[in-house]
């Protein structure tokens, strides 16, 4: 691969069809991206992910290979650019974007400002699933949270009466490597505030946040599990590690 500052060019390099400017920094990966498909192997990863996004066929070790010069701290474009560099590359329809594009924000996360939330919550409802949701709660989410802790209950609760499925996961995921610092008040109002829930992912992600919380303490996590009607599935899940 050439250096990526050979690569930049200020000319638009990708595909003509697309009427609006791109930024150097995301037409030089495009191209990269391009050049590295796998039509065999795109087929396969788009039929894991229910044929619900498209691929370029780049398998994650690969991809990452590719992605170094572009998250080296040199190459990293301005804060500034960040919000409108990730938004294109959110609505491009292949899945290794999104992926590039939540591991580029993360490059980002010691200079935080509030108005990010904003970002974060549009990558959550755009090109919604699993994979990009939870790393977006964990990692972004979760260090926004730390340096904003005013900001929590404010955006747990928005997210909670929103009703959008991936949210409210948002709600219950930001605080899973919290470990001491998870706010057990704000968690088992969330999980209430879910109970009766029939949707996989909501059930699912309160298991999962009490099964991690269970390696911190687990007298509490048998305490709540004990006293809360949860659902089969999260009650399953948030006792998988306590003997």
């Amino acid at each position: 691969m050439k250096s990526l500052q050979n690569c930049i060019d200020k000319k638009n390099i990708f595909d003509e069809s697309i009427s609006i400017y791109m930024h150097p920094y995301i037409s030089t990966l495009i191209k990269e991206f391009m050049l590295n498909a796998n039509t065999k192997i795109a087929l396969e990863q788009s039929a894991y992910m229910r044929n619900q996004f498209s691929f370029f066929g780049i398998k994650t070790t690969e991809r990452r290979v590719l992605q170094q010069a572009f998250l080296a701290k040199e190459m990293l474009p301005d804060k500034k650019e960040l919000e409108g560099i990730i938004t294109t590359l959110w609505k491009q329809p292949q899945r290794e974007f999104h992926y590039f594009a939540q591991e580029l924000a993360f490059k980002y996360i010691k200079q935080l400002e509030k108005r990010d939330i904003y970002l974060y919550e549009f990558m959550v409802i755009n090109q919604s699933w699993w994979d990009t949701v939870d790393f977006i709660a964990a990692k972004l989410m979760g260090a926004y949270f730390k340096k904003f802790p005013e900001q929590k209950a404010i955006y747990v609760t928005k997210w909670l009466k929103s009703r959008n499925i991936w949210l409210q996961r948002c709600a219950l995921l930001f605080q899973l490597k919290y470990k001491e610092e998870t706010d057990i008040i704000l968690l088992s109002n969330t999980i209430n505030a879910l109970l009766g829930n029939k949707e996989f992912f909501i059930n699912k992600a309160i298991g999962w946040i009490l099964r991690e919380y269970s390696k911190t303490n687990p007298e509490w996590v048998t305490t709540f599990t004990k006293n809360t009607a949860l659902n089969p599935l999260s009650k399953k899940e948030a006792l998988r590690l306590i003997k």
